[in-house]
């Protein structure tokens, strides 16, 4: 075997102590639910663990499609789906918020001229 070969192998392992049954629910219209199982390596289920339920679901926008994904604080999936637009609506309101950061943050690093000769101490 080359080293080229031999560079591009990946060491990826299955974690076994952090496995889930996945099962997807969906309306067909407004998005998808998935509900994540724990399990043991031998596929039974693992009790000492909680189910959890994820949303997804895409945003329209003027540059494309967005997908949302969340977890869902539900017990149950008719519990996760009541609380499905709670989810996606706080989903989306920290990505405008990560997104607003982010313009802000590039904003701060736009060079006005003559800023540089302010940073310079002369000796």
């Amino acid at each position: 075997m080359s080293d080229n070969e031999q560079s591009m192998k990946i060491d990826v392992k299955m974690d076994k102590d952090n496995l889930y049954l996945e099962e997807s629910f969906t309306d067909l219209k407004a998005g998808s639910i998935r509900r994540l199982t724990p399990v043991l390596p031998d596929g039974a289920p693992d009790m000492k663990r909680k189910v959890f339920f994820m949303a997804q679901t895409q945003l329209m926008t003027q540059g494309g499609l967005i997908p949302i994904q969340c977890e869902i604080e539900a017990q149950t999936l008719s519990e996760a789906m009541d609380k499905f637009p709670a989810a996606v609506n706080d989903a989306v309101e920290k990505l405008v918020e990560r997104a607003n950061e982010m313009r802000r943050q590039e904003a701060s690093r736009i060079i006005v001229p003559g800023s540089e000769m302010r940073n310079i101490h002369l000796k």
